[in-house]
This record gives C-alpha cells, sequence and structure tokens, in this order.
C-alpha cells in the first residue's frame, strides 16, 4: 500500500500557533495547482509498479480550492498512478468553508473522507489561536457533514492557556455528540517564530502548561476508549474500521509521495522534501525539475524511525523485526535500553512486541529517542 498527499499551501489567515507552509496570499494558486499536476506527472516513475490506496489533500487549508481545481489535482492523479478500486481520499477543511452547499457538492465528488479542523467549540479558544471560524460554524459544519459523509475526523487542541479541564471535557463531549467515527487530538506546541510564541514572550497569553496538558490528555484517553474509540495512534483514536488509512501507513513505514511545496516523501530507504517556498516550487516545476532534496537513510536511521513510528502506535515495535532487519547487536541493545522503561512501568513487552503503557503514551516521543542508535 502506498499514498500520496498533497499539500495545498494557502490560507485565509494565519493561526498563531502554527508553523507549517502556507501563504494568506491566491495570487498564485492557479500556477501553483498546474505545478502540483505537473509534480504529479513527473514522479509517477516513483510509483511505477505500486498502487495508489490513500490520496490526502493536507496544508495549510486544502478546502479554499473549489471543488472543480481539488478534482483537477484527483484527475491528475488518476491519470499518471494506478489507484486502487476504493481509494481513501482525504479533504482537510475549515469549518468556515463547509457551507451547507459545499458539503453535499463534496459528498457527490470522490472525496469519500474529511478531516475537519474544529480545535474547539469554545469562543475564547478559537480566538486565542486567531482560527478563521467561530464556535457556531463549527457546529453547524458538522451538522450538515454528517448527514452526507459516514467517515469523518475532526481535530481538537488540548493545553490551552486558560481553558480548564472541565472546558476540556465538555470539549470532547461536544465533539462525541456528533457520532464522528475519528478524533485527532494534540497538544497546543510553543513553535519558534509563531506569533503564539511571540505573544507569550511578551506576556501577553499564558505559557503553556504541560502539566495540564498531560492531565488532559489522560482525560482525552480515557473518555473516548470508554466511547468505543480505540487509540490506535500517539494523537489518533478512531472506531474499528475508521482508523485513518493514510495516518496508519504512515505510521507503519509504508511508502508515500508529498507533492507540493515543503511536502515530505519516503520509500522505506530514502526521504525527501519539496523546497518551502511557492514562487520556487512553480518556477522549478514549470522547468520540469523537482525542486526536492534527497536523505538516504543509513541503517541507523532506519533503526530509529522505526522504533520512532512503531511506539507511537498500538501495533508496537516488533523485536523480530529489528532482529531480521538490523542485526542481532541492534536488538539486544533496544532490549538493554527497554528494559530500563519496563522498570519504571512506562513499556512492556507482549508477544514480542514492545509497547509503551498508558502510564507512558503522553512520554512515547522522549522514550523512543532514548532507544535510538547514535551515531
Amino acid at each position: 500500500m502506498a499514498g500520496i498527499y498533497i499539500h495545498i499551501p494557502f490560507c485565509k489567515q494565519a493561526c498563531h500557533y502554527c508553523d507549517f507552509h502556507f501563504s494568506t496570499s491566491m495570487k498564485k494558486k492557479d500556477e501553483l495547482i498546474a505545478a502540483l499536476a505537473k509534480e504529479l506527472e513527473l514522479r509517477k516513475s516513483e510509483f511505477e509498479a505500486i498502487t495508489v490506496e490513500t490520496i490526502y489533500f493536507g496544508g495549510g487549508t486544502p478546502s479554499v480550492l473549489s471543488n472543480s481545481e481539488i478534482q483537477f489535482v484527483i484527475d491528475a492523479v488518476y491519470q499518471h498512478y494506478t489507484v486502487s478500486e476504493n481509494p481513501e481520499i482525504t479533504l482537510e477543511a475549515n469549518p468556515d468553508d463547509l457551507s451547507k452547499e459545499r458539503i453535499i457538492a463534496l459528498s457527490k465528488s470522490q472525496i469519500n473522507r474529511l478531516s475537519i479542523g474544529i480545535q474547539s467549540f469554545f469562543e475564547a479558544d478559537l480566538k486565542l489561536m486567531n482560527r478563521a471560524h467561530n464556535a457556531e460554524e463549527a457546529k453547524a459544519c458538522l451538522e450538515e457533514a454528517t448527514k452526507h459523509f459516514d467517515n469523518i475526523s475532526l481535530d481538537l487542541i488540548y493545553g490551552i492557556p486558560n481553558a480548564s479541564n472541565a472546558q476540556w471535557l465538555a470539549n470532547i463531549e461536544m465533539a462525541l455528540g456528533f457520532n464522528v467515527p475519528h478524533i485527532s487530538s494534540y497538544a497546543l506546541t510553543v513553535e519558534p517564530k509563531t506569533a503564539l510564541a511571540s505573544f507569550i514572550k511578551k506576556g501577553i497569553i499564558d505559557n503553556v502548561d504541560d502539566e495540564q496538558a498531560h492531565e488532559q490528555f489522560h482525560i482525552l484517553k480515557d473518555k473516548l476508549e470508554a466511547s468505543g474509540f480505540v487509540h490506535y495512534e500517539l494523537s489518533n483514536f478512531g472506531i474499528e474500521g475508521y482508523f485513518s488509512k493514510n495516518n496508519s501507513a504512515y505510521w507503519q513505514g509504508k511508502s508515500y509521495l508529498g507533492i507540493g511545496p515543503s511536502a515530505h516523501s519516503f520509500n522505506g530507504k530514502q526521504r525527501g522534501w519539496n523546497v518551502k517556498n511557492n514562487s520556487k516550487y512553480i518556477k522549478s516545476i514549470e522547468a520540469n525539475q523537482l525542486p526536492i532534496e534527497i536523505e538516504t537513510l543509513t541503517k541507523t536511521d532506519q533503526y530509529n524511525e522505526y522504533v520512532m513510528t512503531g511506539l507511537r502506535t498500538i501495533w508496537g515495535v516488533s523485536i523480530e523485526k529489528v532482529n531480521k532487519d538490523f542485526g542481532l547487536d541492534s536488538k539486544n541493545y533496544l532490549l538493554k535500553q527497554t528494559d530500563i522503561f519496563i522498570k519504571q512501568e512506562l513499556l512492556y513487552i507482549d508477544e514480542g512486541y514492545i509497547r509503551v503503557t498508558k502510564k507512558g503514551q503522553f512520554l512515547c516521543d522522549g522514550i523512543a529517542s532514548e532507544l535510538f542508535i547514535l551515531n
């Protein structure tokens, strides 16, 4: 299985916490869409013998594109790649773009999964984050979307300054009230050079409280699991049958092609990333040049990548796979490092797989780094 990720680098306005690549100017939108289709053509040989099972429009805000623009890019995928009979085709969308008419039109297109950036149902949170929608738009779009789409995911953010645990629980309960089968949730992170980082430095906004974020993570986990969701990856919860195929492929180390400025690609042995500049991207593609940097992963890099992604999921890290793919020394090193965290009840071994305990989940990225082999 393989997937194609398509980065749409446009937003109506800048969220205060975001450090993804995007532009609030739509001036080069037409040229960029044409460049996406051309990059798909230029890179078709990379997936020559591979079937595409997921197509994912991320960003940025892909829903700022019209339905016909989205279809133009989907058509380019089908023109140049072998696509499975029933691919998962996801569109990330913001509530303010999802009018009743837009939702109905999308439901009649090849898009069969919506990932809606709700983030919070509380007005104060949305204003702090500088989201383009308001709380009523969030509720209205979900009310309509659930009538026309079976497969819907929504995003929620926890650890927002001054948002109490009771308010966070109310957010989760509101989300559950719409009966969506998938929820992705992330801790608010203060990234350098963002507006949020600047406001915190100036004392305009309180800093993120890591302890409260930790508490809210466990409130989320307990509430969603009690409601029938499977916590299949650190930030992702799904009802059985509704795990994101795109996300699952990524965390299980499967190949994906990243199309568009700043998009990342991975084929198991190499990692690539496109230039993080719309104008440079368009100019390069128009000249039939791929604006991509490629890093060939060493065996150590591949081991570290597998440990990092595996620990974040319910599937865990296979001891036998480490032995087979990376050798006995790597296996022995992994078991030695793991033993420290088993004694701390942060990791456990089950039927040959190393997994994180409930206590260790919020800390799993840090734990993984302690299992890395350093060059």
